[in-house]
């Protein structure tokens, strides 16, 4: 079998932080999930007006939370520890966050309505799969970044400061800075001028 599926001697939970392949069934990393997804219950559940109650939690939910940042549940997350926003963001309804990897949000992002960030990835092979091996890789949206409703951003992405990804686009490759990209998979559109 492939060595990128084959134990060395670190705990799944220290490979999976690491970037390297990992048995994602592991007790260690369900704890995790566990304690992350009864904070996300708590969060989706709060009565809509109880703001201070939903930052209390997605700060101690998530690896960073930054001031003036509001996401509005639902929220779905795999991990919380490994999302990290900047100041003043806003997701919408429906943002998912499998962490896996660090997702890092930077200042002022706008996020719409049912958008997906994923870094987990999973062998092409079969046989890994089935023996539940998984990856990751990083998501880092810049500064001032605008996903519209229904973007999927991809295992690995770098989106650049400034830049619009249109409604529905599926983002499997990074984006530079001031540029508006649409579709499925993600293209440039047009630069973005002062």
């Amino acid at each position: 079998m492939d060595q990128r599926f084959q134990s060395d001697g670190r705990s799944n939970r220290e490979r999976m932080l690491s970037g390297d392949q990992y048995i994602a069934d592991d007790p260690e990393l369900q704890r995790e999930a566990d304690r992350a997804a009864n904070l996300v219950a708590a969060f989706n559940t709060l009565a809509g007006d109880d703001h201070s109650g939903r930052d209390r939690i997605l700060r101690k939910l998530l690896g960073r939370v930054g001031k003036g940042t509001v996401v509005r549940p639902p929220f779905r997350c795999d991990y919380g520890y490994q999302t990290h926003l900047g100041t003043r963001v806003f997701a919408n309804w429906g943002l998912i966050c499998l962490d896996v990897a660090r997702i890092e949000i930077g200042d002022d992002v706008q996020i719409g309505p049912n958008v997906q960030l994923l870094t987990a990835t999973h062998p092409i092979e079969p046989e890994p799969r089935r023996a539940k091996w998984e990856g990751s890789r990083p998501i880092t949206i810049a500064d001032n970044v605008w996903l519209a409703g229904g973007v999927i951003v991809c295992p690995g992405v770098t989106i650049g400061a400034n830049t619009v990804v249109g409604a529905g686009a599926v983002v499997t490759r990074d984006l530079p800075a001031n540029v508006v990209a649409v579709g499925n998979p993600a293209r440039i559109l047009r630069a973005i001028e002062d």
